[in-house]
């Protein structure tokens, strides 16, 4: 496990004399393999591994991207995330509609599966088809190895559910995530074991860095710069000169080069931030004039104001995303800092369109719209204003409550308004998704 210093060894010893029972941490982490795609085949009494299935939204036309390929698709060649035009001719396959609704179903069920070992307290959900669990104090009660309990575990959700699963067990979370994602793959038992001697011993050398948990193309780069293209330049490299390129994220990657983690499941269940935001983002279907994408942020403006509401937050400030089609022309966008903490629409639709009218390129075709209410902080921590119609404002978010609380109560789509229906936008629809997908 790990390589204690000599005075590591003599605290140890110390706390072993005095009946101190030493417990080495032991991580679990859990992925539902292709786990849309799986729950498809079951769903039709299919193999997964020998089903050709793509989940996708074909009506979005050839350029959509595939959700999830069937393992089977995988072993042809196809890649995850792909589009649809991008898949052989050659291969026939199965076309699924995402089911978001569906996908939840299972994910709790699962869930379910994980409680019956576990507390929930010791258990992390990462994604909807990705789990952490701190099984340390669980080995001996079970009187199981930690590898024991995986295979008992993805039986159980074989067995009850028909999906595969893969597990990466290790002596932190990190260790666990990089056994799950990289060598759990090469295991016929589609589970990985690392502790930092292994790390080090097995996957100092190992290429791509964008294998390794956080590390993606972009850091990737930054790193071969400096001359740097595995885990093991990374722990001999200067640590100087790597502050000084990631800041305080050079830290992380220092410790992850050594197969450290010191965050816990613990630590993350007691974490809470001082301030927050709410963001929102959509592709659009089709290219978009400033006219009708300007019509599409004032409805996602009013979502967000909605989210805030009910989130029993406020915002001072404001930020803005436009994507042009094709990418001929370079994103613009900006930030605003309001006056006063607000979740009024009219106020934060005021500074977006400010923002909006003065950065937008009028000629270009719009195809992507984010936005995002940053320091968003709790309503009670925030002071009134003296030149700010308080009533009128008070009068407007209970306005917004009402139209909340009806919305959630009768369905989204319950009660709109007029520009909803408007042509271009987009509200309606996207009410009747799931994380931007058919719901099903």
């Amino acid at each position: 496990m790990f390589t204690k210093t000599p005075a590591d060894v003599i605290i140890i010893l110390v706390l072993i004399k005095l009946g101190v029972r030493i417990v080495q941490k032991v991580y679990m982490c859990i992925d539902l393999k292709t786990f849309y795609a799986s729950v498809e085949c079951v769903e039709r009494g299919l193999d997964p591994f020998n089903t050709n299935l793509v989940v996708a939204d074909e009506g979005r036309g050839k350029g959509t991207i595939c959700l999830a390929v069937s393992p089977k698709m995988k072993m042809l060649g196809v890649k995850n995330r792909c589009r649809i035009f991008e898949i052989p001719e050659s291969i026939k396959y199965i076309i699924a509609m995402p089911r978001m609704k569906k996908y939840i179903e299972y994910s709790a069920n699962i869930y379910a599966i994980y409680l019956k070992y576990f507390s929930k307290e010791d258990i992390h959900i990462y994604s909807i088809d990705e789990a952490f669990m701190d099984v340390s104090k669980y080995l001996n009660m079970y009187k199981l190895t930690p590898n024991e309990l995986a295979r008992k575990i993805i039986k159980d959700i074989y067995s009850t559910y028909g999906i595969t699963a893969a597990a990466g067990i290790g002596t932190n979370m990190y260790l666990a995530k990089i056994a799950l994602d990289i060598t759990a793959k090469h295991s016929p038992s589609n589970i990985g074991i690392l502790d930092e001697e292994k790390y080090k011993k097995g996957l100092w050398h190992h290429k791509p860095l964008t294998d390794f948990w956080q590390i993606g193309k972009g850091i990737e780069r930054r790193l071969n710069k400096m001359r740097i293209f595995d885990m093991y330049d990374i722990a001999h490299s200067d640590q100087r000169k790597l502050y000084k390129e990631f800041g305080v994220n050079a830290e992380y990657l220092i410790d992850h080069s050594w197969g450290m983690e010191s965050c816990t499941i613990a630590d993350i269940k007691a974490y809470k931030p001082k301030t927050t935001s709410v963001s929102n983002s959509q592709v659009l279907f089709e290219d978009y004039s400033f006219t009708k994408a300007r019509l599409v942020l004032k409805e996602m403006v009013e979502l967000g104001s909605l989210r805030l509401i009910e989130s029993n937050l406020v915002s001072d400030t404001v930020q803005l995303y436009i994507g042009y089609s094709k990418d001929i022309v370079k994103a613009t966008g900006g930030t605003k800092k309001l006056t006063n903490c607000t979740n009024v629409y009219s106020e934060l639709l005021e500074a977006f369109l400010e923002i909006y009218d003065k950065t937008t390129n009028k000629n270009a075709a719009i195809r992507r719209i984010g936005i995002n209410f940053a320091n968003a902080i709790e309503t009670k921590n925030v002071q009134l204003s003296l030149f700010r119609d308080q009533e009128k404002i008070d009068k407007e978010r209970r306005l917004e409550l009402t139209l909340a609380s009806i919305k959630n109560e009768m369905g989204k789509n319950a009660i709109i308004r007029g520009m909803d229906l408007e042509e271009g936008a987009t509200t309606i629809m996207r009410n009747k998704l799931i994380g931007g997908h058919n719901g099903g």
